[in-house]
C-alpha cells in the first residue's frame, strides 16, 4: 500500500487525511499540537508531531517520511500582521530530509496570490507576479520545491478556501463600504480541493502547476449578499466608487489534464 505523509493536517490536511485512508492509502499526519495528536490516532492517521521555523525543525521527520512515496506539504504562511516570518527558510529546512528519504512526488499547496491584478483572464501560462508578501514567498517557495531534481512537486495553486464551517461573508456581513462589489469571485469548496488532491495521486499528475477554483465568477456584492441573504446575516454594503475590478482565475487545465469534474461549481 502506497503510504503517504501530509504535513499539516488543519483545516484541509485533516479531512484530506481520512479520504485518502477510505481511498486505501497509509497515512502519517502531522501537527503542532500536542492535543490533536489522539485526534489524528484515532482516525487512524499515524500522528507527528512536528513544528516548522526560519531556523530549525522540531520533532522526527526522519520517522515521518520513512517509507513514504509521496509528501503533501499543507502548511500556509503566516504573514499577516505584525507576527510574519520567513516562510521560505521553513520549507527549506525541511528539504534535506525530503532528500534523503524514499519521497518521489511532493504536493504543494501554494495559492492564486501569486498572482497579481494585472490580467483578466488568468491560466497557468500567466506569468506570476505576486504584489503581496504571502504572493511572494509562496512563488519562491513553488521555485525551490520545482527545481530540486531529488524529487518531483506539483504545485496546486487554490482560490479562496471555503466550506461547511468556513465562508467568508461571515466577517463581511453587516460591514460598510465595501471594495470592488464587482469584482469575480475565485473560491474553491473543501470537497473540490480534497477531490482535486486525489486525481493528481491516481493520476500520477506530477511536475505540474495547477490553477484550482471552482468555474463560477459572480461578483463580490451578488454572491455575498446573495449567501448573506441564504444564511440570514446582516447584508454587506459595498463602495460603487471603489471599484478596482479584478481577475478571472481559470481551471480549465485542471479540469482537461486530470479529467476533473468539480462538484461544488457554483458554491
Amino acid at each position: 500500500m502506497t503510504k503517504i505523509s501530509i504535513l499539516g493536517c488543519g483545516w484541509l490536511g485533516l479531512p484530506l487525511a481520512k479520504a485518502l485512508l477510505k481511498n486505501d492509502y497509509l497515512v502519517n499526519g502531522s501537527t503542532t499540537s500536542a492535543e490533536k495528536l489522539n485526534v489524528l490516532k484515532n482516525a487512524g492517521i499515524a500522528p507527528f508531531l512536528i513544528a516548522l521555523s526560519e531556523n530549525k525543525t522540531t520533532g522526527n521527520l526522519t520517522e515521518f517520511l520513512e517509507n513514504c512515496e509521496i509528501l503533501i506539504i499543507d502548511v500556509p504562511p503566516k504573514l499577516r500582521g505584525s507576527g510574519t516570518e520567513n516562510f521560505v527558510s521553513k520549507i527549506r529546512n525541511i528539504i534535506p530530509f525530503i532528500e534523503q528519504s524514499s519521497v518521489e512526488n511532493v504536493l504543494f499547496i501554494s495559492s492564486t496570490s501569486v498572482y497579481n491584478d494585472d490580467e483578466i483572464f488568468v491560466t497557468e501560462e500567466t506569468i506570476a507576479k505576486p504584489d503581496t508578501e504571502s504572493g511572494k514567498q509562496l512563488l519562491e517557495t513553488e521555485q525551490l520545491l520545482q527545481n530540486n531534481s531529488h524529487f518531483k512537486t506539483t504545485i496546486l495553486r487554490f482560490g479562496g478556501l471555503i466550506g461547511e464551517d468556513r465562508h467568508p461573508v461571515k466577517f463581511l456581513a453587516g460591514r460598510e463600504n465595501l471594495d470592488n462589489p464587482n469584482a469575480p469571485i475565485n473560491l474553491i469548496h473543501q470537497e473540490d480541493c480534497m477531490g482535486i488532491i486525489l486525481k493528481i495521486i491516481a493520476n500520477d499528475a506530477w511536475n505540474e502547476t495547477f490553477n484550482a477554483v471552482a468555474p463560477s465568477h459572480p461578483s463580490r456584492e451578488i454572491y455575498y449578499t446573495q449567501k448573506a441573504l441564504e444564511l440570514n446575516l446582516a447584508l454587506p454594503r459595498f463602495n460603487p466608487k471603489n471599484n478596482a475590478g479584478g481577475k478571472i482565475i481559470l481551471s480549465t487545465r485542471l479540469e482537461k489534464v486530470l479529467n476533473y469534474t468539480f462538484t461544488k461549481p457554483n458554491l
